[in-house]
């Protein structure tokens, strides 16, 4: 069967290999890179015949996988750390190169291996950062979108990486090939740019219309990969065309829908890829050259760990948040396996430096979740050896805080909550992490501390374990989880009341034990709804009754798990059908002079007067004795055709009507 069996055997092997990668809690590429070992050429047993042939499949994994990243890259997720992100990591690229280069002097390397070997332990695992946050409960912190910002702007760099690094093979043509190459892809890019802009949009919107799935796939698979070819044809690097076509299409409506189809079929391409290089290892070489592997890997893991730590100081972040980078980022990553097979194609790289390269990511990726739990105890170290890092803080009252509410974002909610607590002389404190809003804050007396609320150094600072009170105004899910997690392990017994972006969220933060959940989103769409249908004159029960409906069938999965949010349901529904009205009586109104109790207004319009403002002063349930006066402002509750019968009882009386 040829190279149908071989893609038969590395199927299984993966399967097998990503079954014990995932119990034992690793990235499956792991198992992958593994298992490819096993069935190279150079161990003994059931191997794959026809390796090339795989290598060369497999460049379509690196394709898809580019194409991946570019349809889910967005500036947006750069923007609250986009300067550690954009100029930082350069600075981190650089840095680690050179690093590298002094790495591969003291083995003795010629220049050329020794910048290679830079250029591959510069890039770090997104995969299994990823991973190692999620099992940890990390998304969402400082930490995790610096991290996120760092890898993001890391993996872009690898398609200047793969187009510059094997120009240095011709240094007699010097910059004239690496400027050619810079020629050819700034004309790519405009060449896409106008195509990505006018042709391709219009493709996609037309395929849609056919509503057909599987020819809608087939159209996003072969832009990805024609784009790459057209780049192989212009002579670049095959996956920085599949690079662009995602960025191109990343900017269409159809974006969410290309990527949920790409992705599995990127997987089971990538398996090939990640599989393929895992076969180019050779256990005899390990063996051989067990002493320089392992130093490669101390000298990697200490150096680059240095190297973010500085890194992230140098740009303002403090206290727990180098440490977590240092250590979350010492790998050496995915993509410089990527990188590493356009060194050996290219001859730029020897199978030795591969196979060293190989080595270190593997043994690199399975000591990060390791390492990253030594994130906690080396800062506890770092406290009690040395002073903390001061927080910085804004109006805060000398004599601290005790029964206060703690409000973690002052945005547009978050503000309008602190203005209703600062009128009800209500002690409180503000955590923010956006600079501009600490500004502003400070401009107005607003009690604020910077930084990170899943933080517990921040939580301490706010002194949450004598808080009365913590409101989440974040409209983030990972966010506003890491928050409640930490809370719940300093304070367990404090209420939160947060605020959630979905129904699953909402059930989410329950289980978490948050005391009120708030879907803004789903609350004003039922309370706009509630207000139209009032002016298309339908009866006010009518519209409560079907906007409790729809409430019961979107908070269906929160009800059905805890009696307390189903007895809130029914006290909010109760409310709502007692919707106070106010009615300002007109100046010759018949009923100006006169009792509630001689006009007899409940019998006569089956409304019920609950209040009447007169002259600023309120008045409450008044009696039958009570009498209208000119320009009373009157507390009705009814139904909407008694509130119109009661408009028309109190109109003045028709000229001529009294004397009858």
């Amino acid at each position: 069967m040829g190279i149908a069996t071989d893609i038969v055997i590395i199927v299984i092997a993966a399967l097998v290999g990503g079954f014990f990668a995932n119990l034992l809690k690793q990235p499956l590429i792991i198992g992958y890179l593994l298992v490819g070992v096993l069935i190279g050429p150079y161990t003994p047993g059931i191997h794959v015949s026809n390796t090339h042939d795989i290598e060369m499949l497999a460049e379509i994994g690196v394709a898809l996988l580019l194409f991946a990243l570019g349809l889910q890259f967005s500036l947006k997720e750069l923007k609250p750390v986009r300067k550690i992100a954009l100029i930082g990591t350069p600075i981190q690229l650089i840095l680690t190169i050179a690093y590298g280069y002094l790495i591969g002097q003291l083995f003795g390397w010629e220049w050329k291996p020794s910048l290679w070997l830079g250029a591959l332990i510069s890039l770090s695992s997104t995969m299994v950062v990823l991973k190692t946050m999620m099992s940890r409960g990390l998304m969402g912190t400082l930490s995790s979108r610096v991290m996120i910002g760092i890898l993001i702007v890391q993996d872009i760099a690898i398609v200047p990486l793969m187009i510059i690094l094997p120009q240095l093979n011709d240094l007699r043509a010097g910059a004239a090939v690496l400027g050619l190459a810079a020629l050819k892809a700034a004309l790519f890019l405009i060449l896409m740019i106008f195509l990505g802009t006018k042709l391709i949009p219009r493709l996609v919107r037309y395929i849609v219309s056919w509503n057909s799935r599987e020819f809608f796939l087939l159209t996003v698979t072969a832009i990805g990969l024609g784009v790459g070819y057209g780049t192989h044809l212009f002579g670049l690097p095959f996956a920085f065309g599949a690079f662009v076509a995602g960025m191109v299409l990343s900017q269409s409506d159809y974006v969410h829908q290309a990527l949920a189809d790409i992705i599995p079929l990127r997987d089971i391409f990538g398996l090939l890829f990640f599989t393929s290089a895992g076969m180019l290892l050779n256990p005899a070489f390990l063996l051989s050259h067990l002493q320089m592997v392992v130093v490669v890997i101390l000298l990697v893991l200490l150096g680059k760990g240095v190297i973010f730590w500085i890194l992230s100081r140098l740009f303002g972040y403090g206290n727990v948040i180098p440490i977590a980078v240092g250590l979350s980022l010492c790998q050496v990553g995915e993509f410089s396996f990527v990188l590493a097979r356009v060194g050996l194609n290219s001859g730029s790289i020897d199978t030795e430096l591969y196979s060293i390269i190989l080595n270190t990511a593997v043994v690199t990726m399975f000591l990060t979740p390791l390492l990253a739990t030594l994130t906690v105890p080396l800062y506890n170290l770092k406290k009690s050896w040395f002073k903390t890092d001061a927080l910085q803080t804004v109006n805060l009252p000398q004599s601290g805080f005790r029964d206060h509410v703690i409000i973690v974002g002052i945005g547009q909610v978050g503000r309008t909550i602190t203005g209703i607590l600062h009128r009800l002389k209500q002690d409180f404190v503000a955590v923010e992490l956006d600079n501009r809003k600490l500004e502003e804050a400070k401009v107005e007396g607003i009690p604020v501390i910077y930084g990170d609320a899943s933080q517990s150094l921040v939580l301490e600072a706010a002194q949450v374990s004598d808080a009365r009170l913590l409101i989440i105004t974040i409209d983030s899910a990972p966010v506003s989880n890491s928050i409640v997690n930490q809370v719940r392990n300093l304070h367990p017994q404090l209420t939160v009341v947060a605020r959630a972006t979905s129904v699953d969220h909402m059930l989410e933060l329950h289980r978490r034990g948050v005391y009120e959940v708030v879907q803004p989103e789903l609350e004003a769409s039922l309370e706009l709804t509630r207000q139209a249908l009032l002016h298309l004159n339908i009866s006010l029960r009518k519209v409560h009754d079907f906007a409790d409906v729809v409430r019961k069938e979107l908070y269906a999965p929160l009800y059905s798990t805890d009696e307390y949010y189903r007895t809130i349901s029914q006290l909010k529904t109760a409310s709502r059908g007692l919707d106070l009205h106010w009615v300002s009586i007109p100046k010759a109104s018949h009923i100006i002079g006169s009792a509630i109790g001689a006009l007899r207004i409940r019998s006569e319009t089956g409304v019920t007067i609950v209040a009447v403002i007169r002259e600023g002063q309120f008045h409450s349930n008044p009696g039958p004795e009570f009498e209208f006066e000119r320009n009373d402002l009157v507390g009705l509750i009814g139904e909407f055709q008694q509130l119109q019968a009661f408009k028309v009882f109190m109109e003045p009386a028709a000229e001529g009507e009294g004397d009858a």
